[in-house]
């Protein structure tokens, strides 16, 4: 399994690719693409037969994107 910031460094933004929206590096497969077949119920396996391009790594990494996105400070006032 590689490190969140190996992870994350699979992960790519380009205004001219997609809009510029967060893609598999040297890919168009958008991390949401990713994110929405394993939450409509694909697995692993399904998601590389279908996409030959892609690696375990890089679903793990569009995860630990995910992931890192909806992390973020509470700030609560006092």
């Amino acid at each position: 399994m590689p490190t969140p910031d190996a992870a994350l460094a699979r992960i790519h933004s380009d205004p001219a690719i997609c809009g510029g929206r967060p893609v598999i590096r040297g890919t168009r497969m958008r991390v949401s693409d990713i994110l929405d077949l394993l939450a409509g119920g694909a697995t692993q396996a399904e998601i590389l037969a279908d996409f030959d391009y892609l690696t375990a790594e890089d679903i793990a990494a569009a995860l630990a994107y995910a992931s890192a996105q909806i992390d973020h400070r509470v700030i609560t006032a006092a």
